[in-house]
Formats: C-alpha cells, sequence, structure tokens
C-alpha cells in the first residue's frame, strides 16, 4: 500500500491541458497552471519523472505565474517514441522548442527551469533561435552536461578502481529490469541514489511514486542517452541569464557539475548549493527553487528587454 504524500506533492487542477506536437510529430501532454496573462514559467522535469514531480515548485508558483509543465516524450502522458531514433539530446531540444511556440506568445518570453534531463533539455537547446527569444532567462537544477558517467557518486567510495567504478555505474544507469511496486526496500534505494538523508519518508514516497511510473523501456533507452551526454558545445551558446541550484549531497550530479556549468555559462547569474540535499532539489527544498526562479522573474522584469522582443 502506497503511503500518503505531502499535500504540495500533488498537483493543483490545471488552467488548461494540451498536446503539443513536435518536430518529429511526437505528442506531449501540456499542463498549465495559474492565471492566463501572469508571467511566464515553463518546467522541463528529468528522467523518470513527470509533470507531477514539479508539483511542490508549481504550487509555490501558481498564484502569481502561468507555470507551463510538459511531460518529456515517454514520461507521465506523453507517449514513448516508437523506436530508439526518437531518444536523443536533439529531440530533447526540439520538444522544449515545440513547447515554447505552443505557450509563449510572440513578443513574450519565459523564465525556463530544468531540471536533471531537463537541464540538459535547457543546455541542448542552446544553439536554437527559437528557443532563445522566448526565453527571458534559465534556472539549471541538479543536472549536468556531460561526463555523468565519470561523476556519478551512487557506489560507496571503497570502490575506488576507476574502470571498475564506471563499468558497475554505467550497469546501475542502463538497467532493463523493471522497478515493480514501491516497497519499503526500494524506497530505501531510491533515497540513497537520489535524495539526501535527512529527506522526509513522505517526500521520499512522492518521488518514488513518481519515478516508479516510468516505464522500464523508457528508463533505457534514456539512460542510453545520458550515458553518452555531451551538450558542452550548445551550453557556451546559451545567451539569456542563467541561474544554477545543485544540492551538496546529489549523487547522480554532484556539485562539480554545476561549477562547470556556471564557469561555461556567458551570463551566469549565481550558483546555490543546497546543503544535506540530494538530486531532488525541487522535491526536497521546493521553497529555495521556486524563490531562484522569483529571483530569476523579477531579473525579467527589471530588464524589459529580458522580457519582451524588442
Amino acid at each position: 500500500m502506497s503511503r500518503r504524500i505531502p499535500a504540495d506533492c500533488v498537483l493543483p487542477d490545471p488552467a488548461a491541458v494540451r498536446t503539443v506536437r513536435s518536430a518529429d510529430g511526437a505528442e506531449l501532454n501540456v499542463e498549465e497552471y495559474g492565471p492566463e496573462g501572469a508571467p511566464l514559467v515553463v518546467l522541463a522535469h528529468g528522467w523518470t519523472c513527470s509533470t507531477a514531480f514539479w508539483a511542490p515548485v508549481i504550487n509555490r508558483l501558481a498564484a502569481d505565474f502561468r507555470v507551463v509543465a510538459y511531460d518529456q516524450r515517454g514520461h507521465g502522458r506523453s507517449p514513448a517514441p516508437a523506436g530508439p531514433d526518437g531518444y536523443s539530446t536533439a529531440k530533447l531540444a526540439d520538444d522544449l522548442e515545440a513547447v515554447l511556440a505552443a505557450t509563449v506568445p510572440d513578443g513574450r518570453r519565459a523564465v525556463v527551469a530544468g531540471h536533471s534531463m531537463g537541464g540538459m533539455t535547457v543546455m541542448a537547446a542552446g544553439d536554437r533561435p527559437g528557443v532563445a527569444a522566448r526565453t527571458a532567462a534559465n534556472l539549471l537544477v541538479n543536472t549536468g552536461p556531460g561526463e555523468l558517467i565519470a561523476e556519478l557518486a551512487v557506489l560507496p567510495a571503497a570502490v575506488r578502481a576507476k574502470g571498475l567504478r564506471r563499468f558497475l555505474h554505467r550497469q546501475i544507469l542502463r538497467s532493463r529490469l523493471p522497478l515493480g511496486p514501491v516497497t519499503a526496500v526500494t524506497r530505501a534505494a531510491l533515497k540513497y541514489a537520489t535524495m539526501g538523508p535527512a529527506t522526509p519518508a513522505d517526500r521520499v514516497e512522492a518521488c518514488a511514486q513518481v519515478v516508479h511510473a516510468c516505464p522500464a523501456k523508457v528508463r533505457f533507452h534514456w539512460a542510453t542517452v545520458l550515458d553518452t551526454l555531451d551538450v558542452h558545445d550548445a551550453l557556451a551558446r546559451v545567451a539569456a541569464p542563467t541561474a544554477v541550484v545543485a544540492g551538496s549531497h546529489d549523487r547522480l550530479t554532484p556539485p562539480v557539475h554545476a561549477r562547470r556549468i556556471a564557469a561555461a555559462l556567458a551570463d551566469p547569474r549565481g550558483l546555490l548549493e543546497l546543503p544535506g540535499t540530494g538530486h531532488m532539489s525541487p522535491v526536497e527544498r521546493p521553497a529555495e527553487v521556486a524563490a531562484e526562479i522569483r529571483r530569476l522573474a523579477a531579473l525579467a522584469t527589471a530588464s524589459p528587454s529580458l522580457e519582451e522582443t524588442a
């Protein structure tokens, strides 16, 4: 039996739901929250997650912002690609561009926040004029531009041989095994791998319910993309003001990635490292993540050229 999850981890009723088609015809489930005409925020979730992952942040923003959240292809209510060719960083960038074109009116721009693979999506789209034209600022949360296997810290430090660590981490990342039902054992494993040691049990449960809902096939195919991820070149072309959030106890994308991203940005606007936090900052520390989005939105308001095109 599933445990109860925190009230803020339940999505509010959406103001609108739509299906957006990407460049290759892939259908994306897009949900909008908050008042129409309010400042825009677009949220891209990470590997094995869905729009539900963003619930704690959406609940903190929807009174003042029009928040757009979409299911990455194969996740949530977005159908899985028919074959391996439907999985790539270029497809992720296509999807983000399509969502922005459908939800951000001409002449307006949004704060775009991406968590984990969602952050990689934002970076992969760094050279897309269509994305830049509708982006006021970015927030990159618990993410990295490459070398993910090399920096993984899931295995204990006692496993020191670099070659062995890479091999074992790759096997963990690319597992084809279904996760099955949420149990005490799987909760403990998920918490160890993805969350800080002091994360409350109900927030672990909220993440477990989201992650376990991802089909094993989809999880595997996206893992093969993450295995060889390299979006450094596109990251260097991200022109919008961009802030970064890291978790001090993030085993999947340790803070070294956040520092590399901040160093590569054309317009860095701060690196916030959350002490004691793992990979799931939007659920573990939603108040701080929402506050960073608000801060970036305020930057856009203070600089009208960021909010509206000429």
